[in-house]
């Protein structure tokens, strides 16, 4: 019997189903055994091809591979309900349901239990077709099960809410181990490739030699010595037990480098596998992982968003996609979170990777209000059911602990305030001795400020940044500014931001004229040092964010000045939603407490609870009716919690690969040697994301092409040097990956 057929210089070469299957099995045991539950995918890697000893099956793959000649092509067969049902037979309640949500899903992701209008396929109906199973019964090997073998999910009972992510976490040890198996005969080169990174320890050494070079190179100056001390604090908190944490230090602190340090130290001592460094913006992304690589090594670090991730439809995508098996992965929110509540095999396949590992949630703050009560769970079940350490890290701690919302129907409470502990004491005195910045607010929030005016105002400056809501914004003030102004938005690809924050920090350290227009993306995670700082009017977090782009390091205070950060009221108004949120709670803030320096730490607490305390619903895709409600009875949702759980809007979004600097030789590998995993990485960094309106205008107009699910730029001129993409000179709307 047969599981896959590959042609190798002309001849044909056979994986058996009983080679494919145990080694799919030996590997899901391995994975899974992180979280104490080995036997679990032991049964899964053993039964989740059992379809494909039907006669059905051995003709497709025979005659559709050119292993047998046949003038007519065989439709595909249905491979995975038969072990699904026969799990169903021989299983007792409990503990077939979880077998057999992974089993029949392994490639159409997980079902829902019931039938929903809008989404395909249901695990009841899948278990019906009991035909499937009766093609192959006389077939299958005899592989008796022995119930107690089985251990309790994670090794104890689970709370009801924690049960849809124990099911996930099995299903995602099953389709990485079936991946991984099935690379290992189809493309042994790419098989060998994998796992060669350096251990933990070996990485703590590298960043505590680069921390010697860097104290040794540093300038003398107050914020330095305060960034070491913050620094030591890290390192020797390292050694707290596994758990919650947080390390609330003001902007310019030095978060970036002292939380690595801090999580190496917590992965030696308490043998976890790896760091995964979450962030809200895309456009981030790229300097922190690089100044990771710097430090660790190119190989050491993987940068993971959703805009390469999307495109793996065909199997070869998806053998390209990464798995997580990297020992520091940068990723977004988006990527992190959506996958944790996923039901493809794609999006899932990385998800047991993250047991026995580091989680740093960067600018923790901008976690969806909306979304907060099942990201909190989740998280929540990580730490106890996964041996996952999870770091809460900003300058602007929310209010994640505790009974969050206020007193209304919809508050909630999951994490309690004392289990998260703080890895930087003296937060109070920390914004004191930083402070390096006065806010200055709009004296009348009612009155907007005409665009005309702000570029008079920002032409007066010699350096300054001005960060504004939105891509029109950005756009309309961008073309009121002088020749040289500098544009940022995410019509650009992440290298070409790079490029152009390369050349900010350049000209700020000559002390030559610049002036900056942004949108968002660059005012957090991004180590620039502004004297004058303009924003637009939005919560107090993007305020305080804004504000660490200016005076960073503390050169005004040295001529007994403070840095600037004028906020002003847009003529285009606050984008409705949760900027729009912020900003009310904002302006209801600066009413209460008229002279009060609004960076203080206090001020982030009144912030974050007026604000939260007006959110309406923090469970926005209705996980507890969904994943919850029914798990004890095994009935879940996953189908339709994974349509819903979407942290932002973006279903009309589009990636497009573009032609800029190495991107265009990088596309032509592409066309060349197809998605290698080496190259998906890099071509991250030259992807725009475009909504779907202007993605059709561009593709009508011939612009872009198909090459192996992505779409690749043609037309020279659709990439501008200083704008990114326009379709035929026009400025588009631009979509908001987090």
């Amino acid at each position: 019997m047969i599981a896959h057929i590959k042609q190798n210089s002309g001849d044909f070469e056979i994986q058996t189903l009983a080679d494919h299957l145990f080694g799919t099995a030996k590997l899901a045991e391995s994975f899974a055994d992180e979280f104490k539950n080995p036997y679990w995918g032991w049964v899964l890697g053993s039964y989740h091809d059992l379809g494909k000893f039907s006669k059905d099956f051995q003709e497709y793959i025979k005659i559709n591979s050119g292993y047998e000649e046949d003038d007519q092509k065989k439709p595909k067969t249905d491979h995975t309900s038969a072990g699904a049902i026969l799990i169903k037979e021989t299983l007792p309640n409990f503990f077939w349901q979880p077998l057999a949500y992974c089993i029949a899903g392994h490639h159409a992701g997980l079902h829902n239990w019931l039938p929903e209008i809008g989404v395909s396929g249901d695990l009841t109906a899948r278990l019906r077709k009991q035909e499937f199973l009766e093609a192959v019964r006389s077939e299958i090997p005899s592989n008796p099960i022995e119930i107690s073998k089985f251990n309790s999910p994670t090794g104890k009972p689970l709370p009801p809410d924690q049960i849809h992510l124990w099911i996930r976490m099995l299903f995602s040890c099953l389709v990485d181990a079936d991946y991984l198996d099935t690379e290992r005969f189809m493309n042994p080169v790419s098989y060998s490739l994998r796992g060669k990174y350096k251990g933990i320890e070996a990485l703590r050494l590298l960043l505590d030699d680069h921390i010697v070079k860097l104290s040794k190179s540093a300038p003398t100056s107050h914020v330095n010595d305060i960034r070491n001390e913050i620094l030591k604090n890290c390192v020797c908190n390292g050694e707290l037990e596994p758990g919650f944490f947080s390390i609330n230090v003001p902007t310019g602190g030095g978060k970036t480098l002292s939380s690595m340090a801090w999580a190496l130290e917590h992965a030696v001592k308490y043998n976890k596998k790896r760091i995964v460094f979450a962030i809200p913006y895309t456009s981030i992304i790229t300097q922190t992982a690089q100044v990771y690589r710097n430090i660790l090594g190119e190989d050491n670090v993987i940068e993971h968003h959703s805009n390469i991730d999307e495109l793996a439809l065909s199997q070869e995508r998806k053998l390209a996609t990464e798995n997580w098996d990297a020992p520091v992965i940068v990723t977004t929110n988006v990527q992190l979170f959506e996958s944790l509540f996923a039901n493809r095999s794609s999006r899932c396949r990385k998800l047991h990777n993250l047991a026995n590992s580091i989680i740093i949630l960067d600018e923790a703050q901008m976690l969806p209000p909306d979304f907060l009560n099942p990201i909190l769970s989740v998280l929540n079940g990580l730490v106890k059911n996964f041996g996952v350490t999870v770091l809460f890290s900003t300058a602007t701690q929310p209010v994640l602990t505790g009974r969050i919302g206020g007193s209304g129907i919809n508050s909630f409470k999951i994490i309690e305030a004392e289990s998260v502990r703080e890895i930087v004491p003296n937060f109070q005195e920390l914004a004191y001795e930083l402070k390096r910045v006065k806010v200055q607010m709009p004296q009348d929030t009612n009155v907007p400020t005409e665009w005309e005016e702000i570029a008079n105002e920002l032409q007066k400056e010699k350096q300054v940044l001005c960060i504004v809501n939105t891509r029109k914004d950005c756009r309309e003030l961008f073309n009121l500014m002088p020749e040289g102004t500098i544009h940022l938005s995410r019509m650009m690809c992440s290298a070409h931001i790079m490029d152009c924050i390369s050349e900010i920090k350049q000209l700020l350290a000559k002390g030559e004229s610049i002036h900056v227009v942004s949108t968002q993306l660059i005012e957090a995670g991004v180590d620039i040092d502004f004297p004058v700082v303009y924003r637009a009017l939005a919560g107090l977090d993007s305020i305080a964010q804004s504000a660490g782009r200016c005076n960073r390091e503390g050169k005004l205070n040295e001529q007994g000045k403070l840095g600037l950060t004028k906020v002003f009221c847009s003529i285009n108004g606050i984008p409705p939603g949760f900027i729009r949120s912020g900003a009310n709670a904002l302006v209801e803030l600066s009413v209460l407490y008229k002279e009060q320096d609004f960076l203080e730490p206090d001020m982030f607490q009144k912030y974050f609870n007026l604000f939260y305390s007006k959110v309406n619903d923090f469970d926005k895709p209705r996980i507890e009716n969904l994943l919850v409600q029914d798990a004890q009875q095994m009935k879940f949702q996953f189908a339709t919690a994974a349509r819903d759980f979407r942290l932002i809007d973006d279903k009309g979004a589009q990636s497009i690969l573009v032609d800029y600097k190495q991107g265009a030789d990088l596309m032509a590998i592409l066309k060349r040697k197809g998605p290698e995993p080496w190259l998906m990485r890099k071509l991250q960094r030259y992807s725009v994301s475009v909504n779907v309106r202007d993605f059709e205008e561009i593709k009508d107009a011939g612009l872009i092409e198909e090459v192996h699910g992505c779409w690749i730029q043609t037309y020279e001129k659709l990439y501008n040097s200083k704008a990114g993409i326009m379709s035929n000179g026009k400025w588009l709307e631009e979509i908001h990956i987090i």
